[in-house]
């Protein structure tokens, strides 16, 4: 990562990192100690985990290792906030996270306090290397306030109460888009995130690939259409869907997106509402999306399509997170925003491709298996945190997240 640690850039860097902390904890302000702390299946984890971790990452790689004579918060919660860096030792089993009544969502705020005090102390004598790690902890708090918003969906999902995280104004009536389709570019292009500024890992190096014929839609898969996908046996049609998916579809008994109702509601952050037919799709999984684009005589878009046609889009612009609220996905937007689109590209390494040093270099690598590329962003992204050569991933039948589809086809 190409950094200059001028005076400026160093109040840009620290101005950044106290505003997403401070959203963090803005994020969890309407949740009680209990809401907190639920964990409603093992991929997801409890809010007041999400508050630990982000600073267990911050006090772990920065303070407790470049801060001389730092003292622990309580050196009991390395064991508890480690999430998978196996460098860091044993820590306490990912689908047992729920069951951590203690400490107590207060004591989470306390320990976040004394982490963001210890930060802005250290910051303005900090190595570049140690601000490098500021700044990767920075985005990676950023992937996390995404993760909460998604985990206290489900977990809310859960309660029959039907309990609102928020509040949403009400779906409104929109004309669906008329769909296009746009010619990509062929021949030798080139993916990955430049040298200068910052991204993970796992996007670079930027290198050359070839692309045959290809066009992509002008938007995304809207609710309606997914309707009338599910109302012509889309979930019941065995020659639609990946072995895997089938066998999915039938042991999970999956019929619809996740959270939609029959009555034609869908759970949302707002609570229970009127599907908006007009708005992208989400909550579906890859095996869904695959199903879904080959009943529409379709395909998904590989990673290196997408990033290529995006590369000239704004990533600043579009339905994406900027307070801390209640978010769903709209009618409209472009390549950014709303959902996640799945590719068909499974998350590998590029060529050349080398992890960091010591225990942040688990971050991405020690993933690249069995699951697949997801580009743009979400409704609960942070904006200014994706760009066209960010990789997200998931396996393919995630769909808590807010991952939805853009049709693509041979040209």
């Amino acid at each position: 990562m190409a950094r200059e640690d001028s005076p400026s850039s160093l109040q840009a860097l620290g101005e950044r990192l106290f505003a997403t902390r401070k959203l963090t904890l803005d994020l969890a302000a309407p949740l009680s100690d209990a809401d907190a702390t639920l964990q409603p299946f093992p991929d997801a984890s409890p809010a007041k985990w999400h508050l630990a971790h982000t600073s267990w990452f911050f006090e772990s790689f920065v303070l407790r290792d470049r801060v001389l004579g730092y003292s622990a918060f309580d050196e009991r919660y390395a064991f508890l906030f480690n999430s998978y860096y196996e460098a860091e030792g044993p820590r306490h089993a990912r689908p047992r996270r729920g069951m951590l009544s203690r400490p107590t969502l207060d004591e989470v705020r306390g320990y976040r306090l004394h982490v963001d005090e210890a930060l802005e102390r250290a910051l303005p004598h900090l190595s570049e290397e140690a601000l490098g790690l500021i700044e990767l902890g920075t985005n990676h708090e950023q992937q996390h306030q995404e993760l909460l918003l998604t985990d206290i969906l489900a977990t809310l999902a859960e309660n029959p109460l039907r309990p609102a995280y928020g509040e949403l104004s009400a779906p409104a009536c929109f004309a669906t888009e008329p769909l296009s389709w746009h010619r990509g570019r062929e021949g030798i292009v080139e993916i990955g995130a430049p040298e200068a500024g910052f991204a993970f890992d796992s996007e670079r190096p930027r290198h050359p690939v070839f692309l045959s014929g290809h066009e992509l839609a002008s938007r995304r898969v809207t609710n309606g259409e997914w309707r009338e996908f599910a109302r012509d046996g889309g979930y019941k049609t065995p020659t639609l869907w990946l072995s895997e998916g089938w066998d999915w579809v039938q042991r999970e008994r999956i019929e619809a997106p996740l959270y939609w109702h029959e009555d034609g509601t869908e759970f949302t952050l707002g609570g229970q509402r009127e599907i908006e037919w007009a708005a992208p799709v989400a909550h579906v999984s890859y095996f869904e999306a695959d199903a879904f684009a080959r009943w529409a005589g379709a395909r998904l878009a590989t990673e290196a399509e997408w990033e290529d046609f995006a590369a000239s889009a704004d990533p600043m612009i579009g339905n994406q997170l900027d307070q801390a609220a209640a978010v769903t996905p709209r009618p409209g937007g472009g390549m950014f925003g709303d959902v996640w689109e799945w590719t068909r590209s499974a998350f590998d390494s590029y060529p050349g491709f080398a992890p960091a040093e010591g225990a942040v270099g688990e971050y991405n690598g020690k993933f690249m298996c069995g699951q697949f590329v997801l580009k743009g962003a979400s409704c609960a992204t942070p904006r200014g945190h994706s760009r066209a050569s960010y990789r997200n991933f998931f396996p393919p039948a995630a769909r808590w997240q807010f991952t939805g589809v853009r049709l693509a086809k041979d040209a």
